[in-house]
């Protein structure tokens, strides 16, 4: 199995082992409209209700694949990408299509989800997450009309 190193040059999965275990957050990105973004800074994340990992917040440690979102920008809109911090807490790793807790891992435990790159869940082969409790992010910064 390959590893997917971060920009330290740290392996992601031994990194995410060693967070769930001391508790620690990781910086991600989640990419919206400018509008939403200032309303989500303001008010906080609401939990969608379904996706590729059922209902939760879908976040990623990769701003180049939070910035291609919404994948169709409304008119009169422009793209803004929110720098947050997260805590992962206890996370399941989902990495193939119809895996038997894909949309209940909350049900059994878990407070997040993580689909790793180059596992052929998502088309841009970029990694994923999906958390459950929005409490558990923190937004840091707006980055408008990103990248």
């Amino acid at each position: 199995m390959a590893n997917f190193f971060d920009d330290f040059g740290v392996p992601f999965e031994s990194q995410l082992e060693h967070d769930v275990r001391r508790g620690r957050r990781y910086i991600m990105y989640h990419g919206t409209t400018l509008t939403a973004a200032y309303h989500i800074k303001n008010h906080g994340f609401q939990r969608s209700s379904d996706g590729m990992l059922g209902p939760g917040v879908y976040v990623s440690r990769s701003i180049q694949k939070a910035r291609v979102y919404p994948i169709i920008l409304p008119f009169n809109e422009q793209r803004a990408v929110l720098k947050l911090r997260v805590r992962v807490g206890k996370v399941k790793k989902i990495d193939y299509q119809g895996h038997p807790l894909q949309k209940t891992w909350h049900q059994h435990g878990y407070d997040s989800a993580w689909v790793p790159p180059n596992c052929g869940m998502v088309p841009s082969g970029l990694e994923e997450y999906c958390v459950w409790d929005p409490s558990r992010i923190e937004v840091l910064s707006i980055i408008p009309g990103c990248c």
